[in-house]
């Protein structure tokens, strides 16, 4: 996929109206799984196309073990909205810099996906931006084990998504997984990912991408490597 037919699929800022959004969450796969009713906390999270020479890939976050939510979980580098942020974009922005130390000056915002709402009670905005290299990363070492590349064309693979299961608070619970060679992307950021599919493989892209670059279709995935917590 190029990103030419990347930018085709935002065409503008979402914040502006001019791509619908809708809400998703954990709850997709788990009807009645929605957070205990309260008021959200607003968070966003960047959504890292890197323009390489070779092909457009996508970068994510190994979280440190000793982290007290989601430790060891791969996830997009992000965070809890602050008073001072003027915007989701902002503060995908910020916390981006804070947590792998990738300037904004690096990063060139494309649009935003569906809100993304999870079970702990967060209210997601997943804000896509194009990444230009040359550039380094500095994880923080106190919540980045590691920062990597995927390719987009691995993402939008057809095999993508499986569904998983497993029991979670005496329950059946479902959630979507991106296995990549060793890692495997569940969760919440699997949830983004099937959103970011759906926004690519729209119609209008090109010959070639409704078939066999949709994630439409759910493989049936094995249970044996799921990590344990939750399904988010």
């Amino acid at each position: 996929m190029s990103l030419d037919e990347v930018r085709k699929r935002f065409p503008g800022s979402a914040a502006a109206g001019l791509r619908p959004v809708k809400v998703r969450g954990d709850h997709d796969l788990n009807p009645g799984f929605e957070p205990s009713q309260g008021k959200l906390r607003e968070a966003a999270v960047l959504v890292p196309l890197v323009d390489r020479p070779e092909e457009l890939t996508v970068i994510f976050t190994q979280r440190t073990a000793n982290l007290t939510a989601h430790a060891g979980q791969i996830s997009f580098p992000g965070g809890r909205m602050e008073s001072a942020d003027r915007d989701p974009e902002d503060t995908a922005l910020r916390e981006t810099e804070e947590e792998i130390g990738l300037g904004r000056d690096h990063i060139e915002v494309l649009g935003r996906l569906d809100t993304y709402v999870t079970r702990t009670g967060f209210r997601v905005t997943p804000v896509v931006g194009l990444v230009r290299p040359p550039f380094q990363v500095t994880p923080d070492p106190t919540e980045v084990a590691e920062v990597f590349e995927v390719p987009l064309a691995a993402i939008l693979d057809p095999t993508n998504p499986q569904r998983h299961s497993r029991e979670f608070q005496g329950a059946q619970r479902y959630f979507y997984a991106f296995p990549y060679q060793q890692r495997f992307i569940w969760g919440a950021t699997a949830g983004m990912l099937v959103n970011l599919c759906d926004v690519l493989r729209a119609e209008g892209l090109g010959e070639g991408l409704a078939e066999g670059l949709g994630c439409d279709g759910l493989a049936a995935g094995r249970l044996g490597d799921v990590p344990a917590g939750g399904p988010s």
